[in-house]
């Protein structure tokens, strides 16, 4: 799609994709379910910021790490595009004037982690939300931290009741033919 290329262009000064990025853009832009493994510094961010500017609406973006969430937003926002992170740090009031921000258009990009998901706050304005996008960094961590320590993993994909027609995006540079069925299976992508 030209419209993805210019929006790389345009943020990242790229005039063309990594391989394999674009397949996954275009994927995501069209609406169906992805997964995708690329190498460690493959880009995988850039897969769900393209379709995030690209389309109407916020990305949800969760990931396991506050650094790496930090890292994008600070990324993002350098770029001129509205992002934001929630984090257990904040105050209820922080929390509430970005979830509102996110509700009324205000964010771009809004990353979390899969523990916030299942706030009553999250829950209650994530139903107002226009959400374009859910993307699932790292999603090995669903296989193999949400049996485990981190069992909110296995419940990201109560998200698809509040907006069953919203894509889900999953990206990870690691993960062998096992745990990709499980990430998809706990996902419940199509």
């Amino acid at each position: 799609m030209e419209k993805s290329k210019e929006i790389l262009s345009k943020y990242w000064g790229f005039n063309k994709f990594r391989s394999f990025q674009e397949e996954i853009v275009d994927s995501t832009l069209y609406g169906h379910d992805t997964f995708a493994v690329l190498p460690t510094g493959g880009g995988k961010s850039i897969c769900f910021q393209v379709p995030g500017i690209a389309l109407e609406g916020i990305t949800i973006v969760i990931s396991p790490l506050i650094a790496l969430m930090q890292d994008q937003v600070n990324n993002l926002k350098k770029r001129g595009i509205s992002a934001e992170l929630l984090t257990g740090a904040m105050s209820y009031r922080e929390i509430d004037i970005t979830l509102d921000n996110a509700k009324f258009g205000a964010i771009k990009f809004l990353y979390t982690s899969p523990e916030r998901l299942k706030s009553p706050i999250f829950i209650e304005r994530f139903k107002q939300m226009k959400v374009s996008l859910i993307a699932i960094d790292e999603a090995h961590c669903i296989s193999q931290w949400g049996h485990d320590f981190r069992p909110s993993y296995k419940e990201i994909s109560v998200l698809r009741t509040y907006h069953p027609e919203t894509p889900m995006i999953a990206l990870t540079a690691s993960a062998t033919p096992i745990v990709q069925e499980d990430i998809i299976k706990l996902l419940k992508l199509n």
